[in-house]
C-alpha cells in the first residue's frame, strides 16, 4: 500500500511526534509543528499518536492511492477534494484504490496534516520517522516529498479505541490573527533594560513572512538592552552572549530589533541571549500563526505553565479515551 505523488505541494514532509533525546548532540526534536492537530488526524483514522503523517505547508500535494485507505485531514482550514468532489476536514474519509486526493487554497494558518490508517511507513532514523531536511535524515530520504515518489503506508493496526467519525467543533484548533503567547522569562532577560522588558511584554508584535520549521520572526518596536561590557568571546552586539544551549521555544532578539521564536527544527545552541521561552502548551498555537498575526507575549510563572500543560493533557486524554 502506498500513495503515489502526482504533485508534491510547496513543502510536504513526513512527521511524527519527533526525535527525542538527541538535542544535546545538535539534532532537534522536529516532529509535527502542530502536534495537537496531527494527533487529531491519527485519532480519526484509528492510529495511535505515534504514527507518522504528512505535514503540508500552504499548498498540499496531489496524490493517488494504490489501495483502499482511511484518511483524515486536520489543521489549517483548507478545501479537500477526492476525485474532484469536496470532502470534509476533521472527519474520517474512506478512499478507494485509484482515488485522487488534492487540496484547494489554504484559508488560514500555514500547516495541515494528512493521516492514513497504518501511518506513513518510512524507516525510522534515531527513533523517529520525522523529516529533518537540514540534516537530510528521516522521511523520504531526508527531504520533502517529490513528484513520482511512492510514499509507503503501514499495515493495519488496532489502537484499542472506538471508531471516531469526526472531531467535535469544541476540540478543533482555532486559527486567529490576534493571539496571546504565554512565555516564561529568562535566561537572559536581566540583560534587557526596564524599557526593553516593558517593550517585550507590552507591545504588539507581528509575525513576518520569515517563518519556517526552524523559527518565526516578528516585527515590532524592538527592545532596549542594558549598557554593559560584553564578556570575552560574546561579540559586540548587545544581544550576544558567550554560547549557550537553547530551549525549544526560546525567544531571541538579535540586535534588539526582531524577536525570533525557535521552533521544532531549531538549532540547539549559539550566541544570542534568550530573553524568554514560549511555554510548551503554546508551541502549537505559535505554529498555527500565519504572517501578519498580531502577537503579544504574556509572562507567566512556572506554576501557570504547568497548569496549562496539564489542561492540554486532559483535553488530549478525553479525545483519546
Amino acid at each position: 500500500m502506498a500513495f503515489n505523488i502526482l504533485e508534491p505541494g510547496l513543502s510536504t514532509t513526513v512527521q511524527d511526534q519527533g526525535r527525542i533525546g538527541y538535542y544535546r548532540f545538535g539534532i532537534p526534536q522536529g516532529g509535527s509543528m502542530d502536534q495537537y492537530a496531527a494527533t487529531l488526524a491519527n485519532r480519526l483514522v484509528g492510529n495511535t499518536v505515534a504514527e507518522a503523517v504528512l505535514e503540508c505547508t500552504y499548498i498540499g500535494p496531489k496524490l493517488v492511492t494504490e489501495a483502499d485507505a482511511v484518511i483524515a485531514v486536520t489543521g489549517a482550514p483548507v478545501d479537500i477534494y477526492v476525485n474532484g468532489e469536496s470532502v470534509p476536514e476533521y472527519e474520517r474519509v474512506t478512499l478507494k484504490a485509484g482515488d485522487e486526493l488534492k487540496f484547494g487554497v489554504i484559508k488560514g494558518g500555514t500547516k495541515y496534516f494528512i493521516a492514513v490508517h497504518g501511518g506513513i511507513d518510512v524507516p525510522e532514523v534515531l527513533g523517529s520517522r520525522s523529516t529533518y531536511p537540514i540534516g537530510a535524515i528521516g522521511g523520504m530520504e531526508g527531504r520533502a516529498i517529490a513528484v513520482g515518489d511512492r510514499v509507503p503506508v503501514g499495515a493495519s493496526i488496532d489502537n484499542g479505541l472506538a471508531e471516531l467519525s469526526a472531531i467535535a467543533e469544541v476540540d478543533r484548533p482555532v486559527y486567529s490573527k490576534d493571539v496571546n503567547v504565554r512565555v516564561m522569562l529568562g535566561l537572559y532577560d536581566h540583560n534587557l533594560s526596564a524599557n526593553g522588558l516593558d517593550s517585550l511584554l507590552n507591545s504588539e508584535w507581528v509575525l513576518t513572512p520569515v517563518a519556517d520549521r526552524m523559527g518565526l520572526r516578528y516585527s515590532g518596536p524592538g527592545v532596549e538592552w542594558k549598557d554593559r561590557k560584553q564578556p570575552f568571546g560574546a561579540g559586540q552586539d548587545p544581544s550576544n552572549i558567550v554560547d549557550a544551549g537553547y530551549a525549544v521555544g526560546s525567544i531571541q532578539i538579535p540586535g534588539g530589533t526582531q524577536p525570533i521564536i525557535l521552533h521544532r527544527d531549531a538549532v540547539s545552541g549559539g550566541g544570542y541571549a534568550m530573553v524568554a521561552t514560549v511555554i510548551s502548551a503554546d508551541m502549537d498555537l505559535v505554529a498555527r500563526c500565519s504572517p501578519g498575526t498580531k502577537t503579544r507575549f504574556v509572562a507567566v510563572t512556572m506554576e501557570q505553565a504547568l497548569e496549562a500543560r496539564q489542561k492540554n493533557a486532559a483535553r488530549a486524554a478525553r479525545i483519546w479515551s
